[in-house]
C-alpha cells in the first residue's frame, strides 16, 4: 500500500512553478467516521475517516485534545503525534490545498479549524498540515477568532510552506497570540 501511495505520489508530483493550487473541501463528520480503537483510560478514540479522492484520514482523541493524520500510514506520521495544547475539538470541515499539474491533482497540504478552551479563554486555531508520501506534520498555527484574514493566511502558508517543509528539522510558524497557538507533542 505505501509502495503504491509513494507511485501516486510521484506520477501526480510535477514541476511546482506550472502548478495551479486550489482548495477542496471533505466533511470530518466523526459520527460518519469509522471507530478504530477506543482507549480505556481516558475515554479517548480514534476513528477513520475518509478524504479527498478517498485518502485515509485519521482522527485520535486523548486527554480532550484532537491529533489529524493522513493516507496509509497515519498512525505513523509526525501529524498524529502533534495537536494544540489547550484543550480542543474539530470542525467538520476540512480544507484539502491541491495542486493541479497536467491533469493531476495531488494534495499538498489540510487546513483544520481547532476550538480550544484554555482557563476559560476560547478561541481558534487553523493549523496547517503537510501532507508528504513519507510523512505529515503541522506546518503553521494561525490564530483565527478575530482574525478574518486568517483563512487566506493559512492558505498562503500552505502553498508556499508546506511543499518542500521538513517535518524533521523545521519549526511550525505561530502566527496571533503565542500563548494559544502553540502545539504540544504526543508521546
Amino acid at each position: 500500500m505505501a509502495a503504491i501511495a509513494l507511485a501516486w505520489w510521484a506520477l501526480a508530483a510535477g514541476p511546482a512553478a506550472a502548478a495551479e493550487i486550489s482548495s477542496v473541501y471533505t466533511s470530518l463528520d466523526l459520527d460518519k467516521c469509522r471507530i478504530i480503537k477506543r482507549f480505556a483510560e481516558g475515554g479517548g478514540a480514534s476513528w477513520a475517516c475518509k478524504g479527498f479522492a478517498g485518502m485515509p484520514v485519521r482522527v485520535s482523541e486523548g486527554d480532550l485534545r484532537f491529533f489529524v493524520s493522513f493516507g496509509p500510514r497515519a498512525d505513523k506520521q509526525r501529524a498524529a503525534r502533534q495537536t494544540l495544547s489547550p484543550f480542543n475539538t474539530l470542525h467538520t470541515t476540512l480544507e484539502w490545498r491541491i495542486e493541479e499539474h497536467e491533469g493531476h491533482k495531488r494534495p499538498v497540504a489540510t487546513i483544520l479549524r481547532y476550538f480550544w478552551d484554555m482557563d476559560g479563554k476560547k478561541g481558534e486555531t487553523l493549523v496547517v498540515t503537510r501532507l508528504g508520501p513519507e510523512d505529515a506534520c503541522h506546518v503553521a498555527y494561525v490564530r483565527a477568532d478575530g482574525n478574518r484574514d486568517a483563512n487566506q493566511m493559512a492558505r498562503d502558508i500552505a502553498d508556499s510552506r508546506a511543499d518542500g517543509f521538513d517535518c524533521t528539522h523545521d519549526e511550525p510558524e505561530r502566527i496571533g497570540p503565542a500563548a494559544f497557538v502553540g502545539a504540544i507533542p504526543r508521546r
